[in-house]
């Protein structure tokens, strides 16, 4: 400290800077303590493992320490500067002492412009989100065959706990890190599940047919020559050689998404729904598509279009349409753009399956759905778009007040994009908090200290996000920027749910903004429902709860270490006669105490009878139901056995003659 009093004393430009940390309050000592603490720090973190230096809290890490450093040596600097003076005017030397107050004043000018970078080091994260509905307040229009169903399936065995993901050589992306016949299973699952189907091909005869007679095409399956294009989340580990293999730098086992998830519904489109290999086309228009994903899927089925934003091996690269494929609402007053030209593979697709990975963000609180649409259009970078999020970079303010401008809200009712989406599908295999960052654990139940190992599937764009949103709310919480990789609260946002209250009702549209993306002079209507679910530990909503037509979250939990999770042969359905004339029965078994709901619905998936609900002991259940009063036909029962820890969701089908 002597050498610091000295030198405070004897060097004006250093006296400045320690006048601006006095006046900005950070003292002499504070200064010190932080500074050594970061750099530390900073050392400790990155150099085992470089690729750390990209996570944000070193990047916050990185000014202070480089500050300190810079500080240190200027000190240094200026005393062995200040002796040196001392013998040159001794001797009467001063072109030298000329030169020498110049260094030194060059050094006090660095201390000061690096501590001043002290002040734009935070993360900016506001307050904690506050839901201005309350739990269970749905808004909006459900959509899907089986109106605002969302279905979850989880099961750890899909991922590797030992996985060490942003280690080069043990990507979280590799084949042994995840388990392809598992992921199959959880795929086909969510699409059962999702419209009560009993096997994968029925799933999607439901799905096309349900789509095709919402688009004025009629009650029809797929037809042969339709294109579909995937739409993959693939810009956060986008470096690769020339050839197409992903490099080891600071990006390797950022979160994208994950190649399994994909070769599962590549299997699913082709084999189940029989589309033809050349009619799919699959990639992410703002980059190249890495060897580790092409040399997977072009194994199994080589004829899909591979699709690069520049040539390589076996791949196609993206073309650009010259059409105006869609217009902003707010007319250029909060993004100063217009409208957006497409990719043509995206213009000109038939059907697109929006497939996105579990992820935060630094800029959008989110990412999920909405998001990854700002990789389908032909600019090839989305910075445009930014003034349309919660912020548009670090340095700027959260636009984090209800009813302002969403960009979000466009691309999800665009007829190009949310408008030809024929299934969303969330690859919650490795989430995270931010979105240029690796997997991370997660905390809470039914994870508990493994990665989120999850699968989510909707027909409704508004609900799916919502419940993407809870789980991500209700599993970051604390920020730790300490903590590998670093826990970021982003989607505790004010206001993060914003979009979906605007995508979901008209009455949350700000003031002077008509959503009308495709420019037909009339404005969009719900493009789906939005609540958030009654708390963090049973997660039910509206319809799972009976209280409202808002969002049914379908859980389907398989965690032996934690959850008892019972097969669907201890938890079954059955209906007796069947065909019914005049009545029948629905027998029910299962192996613990539960709530159990049972309904009825048609073909269209509109809910008819709300045949049983509440508490059964385990065992064996005989459930009379009088269909006198039915229509003649097919009908769709559902049970649901909701235990404690999870879900069960049963289904078949009922003739009434």
């Amino acid at each position: 400290m002597k050498v610091f009093d000295k030198f405070k004393k004897k060097s004006p430009a250093t006296s400045q800077s320690i006048g601006f940390m006095s006046r900005t309050g950070i003292g002499k000592i504070v200064f010190f303590v932080v500074g050594l603490s970061s750099l530390i720090w900073f050392l400790i973190r990155v150099i085992p493992k470089p690729s750390r230096a990209a996570y944000p809290c070193m990047r916050a890490a990185m000014p202070v320490a480089s500050s300190f450093v810079i500080y240190i040596v200027s000190i240094v600097a200026s005393v062995l500067a200040f002796r040196k003076m001392k013998l040159h005017i001794a001797k009467k030397q001063f072109l030298p002492v000329v030169l020498i107050s110049a260094f030194v004043m060059v050094f006090g000018l660095l201390t000061v412009l690096h501590t001043s970078s002290l002040a734009t080091a935070g993360s900016g994260v506001s307050g904690f989100f506050v839901d201005p509905l309350g739990a269970n307040a749905p808004i909006g229009q459900a959509k899907g065959l089986i109106p605002g169903r969302v279905v979850w399936v989880h099961n750890p065995e899909a991922t590797n706990p030992d996985c060490d993901p942003d280690t080069y050589g043990d990507g979280y992306f590799l084949s042994k890190n995840c388990s392809q016949d598992v992921v199959n299973q959880m795929v086909s699952s969510a699409l059962l599940s999702l419209v009560d189907a009993a096997s994968d091909e029925e799933a999607w005869d439901l799905i096309f047919k349900h789509f095709n007679s919402g688009h004025n095409k009629g009650n029809i399956a797929y037809t042969g020559g339709e294109k579909i294009f995937i739409k993959v989340n693939s810009v956060h580990a986008w470096s690769t050689d020339a050839n197409g293999n992903i490099k080891n730098d600071k990006d390797y086992g950022n979160v994208d998404t994950s190649p399994q998830v994909v070769l599962a519904v590549l299997r699913q489109l082709i084999e189940k729904a029989k589309v033809p290999q050349e009619m799919i086309y699959i990639g992410d228009p703002f980059t190249r598509m890495f060897n580790h994903c092409y040399n997977l899927w072009s194994a199994a089925f080589p004829d899909v279009h591979y699709l690069s934003n520049s040539a390589l091996p076996g791949r196609d690269t993206f073309t650009k349409t010259t059409t105006e494929s869609i217009r902003y609402s707010d007319k250029g007053e909060q993004l100063g753009e217009l409208s957006d030209k497409m990719v043509d593979e995206v213009f000109n697709a038939d059907y697109l399956i929006n497939l996105p990975a579990l992820k935060a963000h630094r800029w959008a609180g989110v990412t999920f759905f909405a998001k990854n649409h700002f990789g389908s259009h032909a600019r090839g970078s989305s910075s445009h778009l930014h003034s349309g999020l919660h912020r548009v970079d670090y340095d700027t303010p959260l636009r984090d007040e209800y009813k302002s401008y969403r960009v979000f809200v466009d691309l999800m009712a665009s007829d190009k994009l949310g408008g030809k989406t024929l299934l969303y599908l969330m690859d919650g295999l490795w989430g995270t908090s931010e979105e240029h960052l690796p997997p991370a654990k997660f905390q809470s139940a039914p994870f508990n200290n493994h990665w989120s190992s999850s699968v989510f599937a909707s027909l409704d764009p508004v609900a799916i996000e919502s419940v993407c949103l809870d789980l991500l709310q209700k599993e970051f919480k604390t920020e730790d920027v300490n903590a590998d990789p670093p826990r970021y609260t982003f989607v505790q946002w004010n206001a993060v749910d914003d979009y979906l209250h605007q995508a979901a009702s008209s009455e949350w549209w700000p003031e002077g903004i008509v959503y009308d993306p495709d420019n037909t002079g009339s404005p969009i209507q719900s493009l789906g429902v939005h609540e958030h679910w009654n708390n963090d530990e049973s997660m039910q909503y509206s319809r799972n709860l009976g209280t409202g037509n808002g969002i049914e979250l379908v859980k389907l939990l398989n965690n032996a270490s934690s959850i008892a999770y019972f097969p669907a042969s201890e938890s079954s359905l059955r209906i007796y006669p069947n065909p019914s004339f005049g009545s029948t029965n629905f027998l029910l078994k299962f192996s613990q105490p539960c709530f159990l709901t049972v309904e009825l619905y048609s073909v269209s998936g509109q809910k008819t009878n709300s045949v049983f609900s509440g508490m059964l002991p385990a065992g064996e259940h005989t459930i009379p139901f009088n269909t006198g009063e039915l229509k003649p036909g097919i009908y769709h029962c559902r049970s649901i056995t909701a235990f404690s820890d999870g879900e069960i969701v049963n289904s078949s089908k009922l003739m009434v003659e």
